[in-house]
């Protein structure tokens, strides 16, 4: 079959698929029939079984020189004659799927591919070749996808972080990468991880979510997502605080998105996912260590250049050590409106985590003074929470105000009220204001220009 193939090879493009150098590997026919109906066991043998023979017969290197229609119409020519031979017995749909599953393993991401298309799906888990979870609408769930072994799910690991010149291997079995449309992606593989290579992915959203989304989605009221327009346009410092989750990148996303276009904005992040629109924008990610250990960089040394780079805001993906000091001291010195988000589950637990990281990050400074440096840099905590029905909410946009003897002072502006559940197990809530009518910020949002829609989107807020 495949010397007929060679034969003709004047039919495909430059470069071939097919393997010169080798004999065509004769492939016997099955001595009974096999049906994929029958298990999913058998399914996942035949695959295998069509995938090795496959393998013997083309050229990856040189499919990876085609464009990827053209290789996938390769794949699938093969894939037909071996099925053939084999007497397989599928109908269409079923050879269809199985051609666009092999496909998918040799170009693609495997059997991840149907769920990375997927736009309704948070987070896709992956711990070993057997078990593959999923979040939706804030739930987790098993799904029936699973890898050939261990090793197909390891090639996918690596094919992952090497798109952003990272690597996974038992020298280095802990890794932060990213998918090309910004998905967050961490590996831990064996020895650490027991069960075979542990991948999870946190997926964004093909459209980038906007302000008036979260109000569609009732994260917010459309009285509390104004106050947040005016606060990230009116270059207030803020730090967005929540746990595992909870939203916390997507609100940044929402927030940068009133910086006028003129401002220059730098951001740090471990793994670059934030979608910044404006056309003046320098994304930095940080370095892990080589081989031999060296050429590590680290959040604090890229927040550190920053401040020789002319920003005019600095944006943090995550604040998680002593990077927290160089932040608070930019936004302390000139760069307003700067952000970052933290782990916390309330804003008063937020201002702790700040003094903490400063404190882990071995600057021997009093605690009243790493707390007026927390007073004098950030103007506003927003707090954000995934409930227990799944739903994601803002519960807090809270102002730190000043000293009070050791004490910070803050105030709330806007709180989320639980009010109970309905029927099927939904959080009921609304989002209702304090009643501060001139927050701390007032004086800077009338430098902008803005004072008069505050003081109506605070008056709707509690009404």
């Amino acid at each position: 079959m495949f010397g007929k193939r060679q034969a003709n090879s004047a039919a495909l493009e430059t470069p071939k698929a097919v393997k010169k150098e080798q004999a065509p590997v004769p492939v016997q026919a099955a001595a009974v029939p096999m049906d994929i109906r029958d298990t999913s066991e058998e399914y996942y043998e035949t695959k295998a079984t069509i995938f090795n023979a496959l393998f013997e017969t083309i050229d990856v290197s040189a499919l990876a020189g085609m464009q990827p229609q053209k290789a996938r119409e390769e794949i699938r020519n093969i894939v037909d004659e071996i099925i053939a031979i084999r007497n397989v017995r599928l109908s269409v749909a079923e050879q269809n799927q199985l051609i666009t599953e092999i496909c998918d393993d040799i170009l693609g991401y495997g059997p991840l591919e149907p769920l990375l298309a997927r736009d309704d799906i948070a987070d896709i888990m992956v711990n070993g070749a057997k078990d593959v979870f999923i979040e939706t609408n804030g739930k987790m769930e098993k799904t029936n996808i699973r890898f050939r072994d261990n090793q197909q799910l390891m090639n996918i690991c690596q094919r992952i972080v090497s798109q952003v010149g990272r690597r996974v291997d038992e020298a280095s079995p802990i890794c932060d990468a990213r998918l090309l449309d910004g998905s967050r992606v961490n590996v831990i593989a064996p020895p650490l991880s027991i069960d075979g290579p542990a991948l999870t992915i946190r997926k964004f959203k093909k459209d980038k979510l906007t302000l008036d989304d979260l109000v569609n989605f009732k994260s917010i009221s459309p009285a509390g997502a104004k106050v947040l327009q005016i606060i990230g346009a009116c270059q207030c410092n803020v730090v967005i605080s929540g746990g595992t989750g909870s939203g916390k990148t997507t609100l940044l996303n929402c927030l940068t998105g009133f910086i006028h276009p003129d401002e220059r904005i730098i951001t740090c992040e471990d793994a670059a996912e934030l979608q910044l629109q404006q056309p003046h924008v320098v994304r930095l990610e940080t370095r892990p260590p080589n081989l031999e250990g060296k050429g590590r960089v680290t959040m604090a040394d890229l927040v550190k250049n920053c401040l020789r780079m002319r920003p005019e805001r600095i944006i943090v993906g995550e604040v998680r050590g002593p990077e927290a000091f160089d932040l608070l001291q930019a936004m302390n010195t000139g760069h307003d409106g700067s952000m970052g988000t933290l782990h916390a589950n309330s804003p008063r637990e937020g201002l702790s985590r700040l003094e903490s990281m400063i404190t882990m990050g071995g600057f021997s400074l009093p605690a009243r003074t790493i707390r007026e440096m927390i007073v004098g840099s950030v103007d506003v905590i927003v707090q954000a929470a995934r409930l227990r029905d799944g739903s994601r909410r803002i519960t807090h946009v809270t102002e730190v105000l000043g000293m009070e003897g050791d004490v910070i002072v803050t105030q709330d502006l806007i709180v989320y009220e639980m009010d109970g559940e309905d029927a099927q197990g939904k959080i009921i809530g609304e989002h209702k204001s304090t009643g501060i009518a001139r927050p701390a910020f007032w004086d800077r949002a009338r430098y902008f220009n803005l004072e008069k829609e505050l003081a109506e989107a605070l008056d709707a807020a509690g009404s």
